[in-house]
């Protein structure tokens, strides 16, 4: 009996001195697992009254949802067809959302509200994609549909912040003064889709929607036009539309009575030199460019024979090797010279040479020294292009950020150059209806379609980077 109790003895002091020092070794703390994210969607538990009602006369839609929801952007998101003259209140609180209707509806017609990407839980913000409601005051849901695109004319890209409209109203001045009958948003790819549309004849036009209203009220506002009306009925066949802005955009001026009181009053000019820059770097040239002057204020006089090209041993180039060239902004002054590689020159302007509106003359004769870009400073390009249309006029761009540096005008599908100024660039390939060398916009007016510019696929990136010296030979297939 006693050997049992001291084995039983030992044993717990055994147990009890690995209870203390077991637990004086590192030890991790782990924090309660809070569970997978959630990445799903709200669910839609119920609709009062239920999707695709008939003969609705209601003016409250309620929908409840498995989870809390939110409505984020709804007024770039929701879209409501046809549009109501009154915006309805729309509330999202705790798991439900109200919809009050503040219009008379119209009869017979079908009405949908697309809720876009604007219904998300609140949580993770989950959205609830391809939510649409549709009922009718009428006997039937009405289910034609019409797709297509819009592409911006000048760039051949899309801008998914425009909307498609239709307009039952088909004079020309309904898209200026009439609210249109079916609105639809366009995708990152430029594309929408009609839903729920009433069988009949519509103009279908896209623009930018300007402070909200979607009607066209600016020659600068992006705008498309299609040639003729769609009739909606069982089968459509795509719509593709071109967008531009005919006007360029006016600078916005300071809104309120007070808005110039802040900008101090422009001091006195007391310098009379005449201000002026020319297109060097460094005093070096790009023989790619055109050699200008660019003078602060508009000129009153100019004499092209008291500006003197010469060249590096201060000889007269020949006056029949080159013109003097005034732009009609009378700010502008170029010298048309066919430049060769890595060559210096001066011009020599006498102190009459220029006198500008504000009476700005040169105090004495300046003297401004060029020196063009040496060859190893250039690249050589070799272009074909394999399916070119050449009897759609077609001229070849080169694209950095949103200007066309560059222009060539085919004659054959290849373009070749033994110097062009090395970078990376974009391409794209203009239809010149008119022959001009540039892209013209659209006229709604005349009913004259903007000119069509398409991006060249450069082969496994998204520029083609041209490199200095060095000789770079590249096929396309359009």
């Amino acid at each position: 009996m006693k050997l049992i109790t001291s084995f039983f003895s030992i044993l717990f002091v055994l147990f009890f001195f690995i209870g203390i020092f077991g637990t004086t070794g590192c030890a991790v703390i782990v924090p309660p697992s809070g569970g997978l994210k959630d990445t799903l969607p709200p669910v839609l538990l119920s609709a009062v009254p239920q999707n695709q009602t008939l003969k609705f006369n209601g003016k409250l839609i309620t929908f409840t949802f498995d989870e809390y929801v939110q409505l984020a952007d709804k007024d770039k998101n929701l879209i409501i067809n046809p549009p109501p003259k009154s915006t309805p209140t729309i509330e999202a609180k705790l798991k439900t959302i109200t919809i009050r209707l503040r219009d008379t509806l119209q009869p017979n017609t079908t009405y949908s509200i697309d809720f876009g990407n604007s219904l998300r839980d609140i949580n993770e913000g989950n959205i609830l994609k391809n939510f649409v409601y549709v009922f009718s005051t009428g006997k039937y849901i009405d289910s034609m549909e019409l797709s297509g695109r819009v592409l911006i004319a000048m760039t051949g890209k899309p801008d998914s912040t425009l909307s498609v409209i239709l307009h039952s109203n088909l004079a020309d001045s309904a898209v200026s003064t009439k609210p249109p009958r079916y609105v639809a948003k366009l995708d990152s790819a430029g594309g929408f889709t009609f839903h729920n549309l009433a069988p009949g004849t519509y103009n279908i036009y896209a623009l930018k929607a300007e402070g909200g209203v979607k009607e066209y009220t600016s020659k600068s506002q992006v705008f498309a036009f299609a040639d003729s009306p769609v009739v909606i009925k069982n089968l459509n066949a795509p719509v593709m539309l071109y967008a531009y802005a005919e006007e360029a955009e006016a600078p916005k001026k300071p809104s309120g009575s007070n808005a110039k009181s802040n900008i101090p009053p422009k001091p006195a000019d007391k310098d009379k030199r005449l201000k002026f820059q020319v297109n060097t770097s460094n005093g070096e040239f790009n023989i790619l460019d055109t050699f200008s002057i660019t003078f602060a204020t508009p000129l009153k006089s100019f004499d092209s024979t008291k500006l003197h090209f010469m060249d590096e041993q201060f000889a007269d180039i020949p006056a029949a090797q080159y013109k003097i060239v005034r732009d009609t902004s009378n700010k502008k002054v170029s010298i048309l010279y066919k430049w060769p590689v890595d060559t210096k020159y001066h011009l020599i302007a006498e102190k009459e040479f220029a006198e500008d509106t504000l009476e700005h003359k040169l105090l004495k004769i300046d003297t401004i020294n060029i020196h063009t870009k040496r060859e190893s400073e250039y690249a050589e390009v070799h272009l074909r292009f394999r399916n070119l249309n050449m009897a759609k006029h077609p001229v070849l761009q080169f694209i950095q950020g949103e200007t066309v540096k560059y222009s060539h005008v085919f004659k054959i599908p290849e373009f070749k150059a033994v110097y062009f100024l090395p970078g990376e660039y974009e391409l794209r390939i203009l239809y010149d209806d008119n022959q001009n060398g540039i892209w013209d916009p659209g006229n709604f007016e005349k009913r004259l379609q903007p000119e069509k510019a398409f991006p060249v696929k450069i082969p496994n990136k998204k520029k083609l980077n041209i490199k200095a010296n060095w000789d770079n030979d590249i096929d396309f297939t359009l």
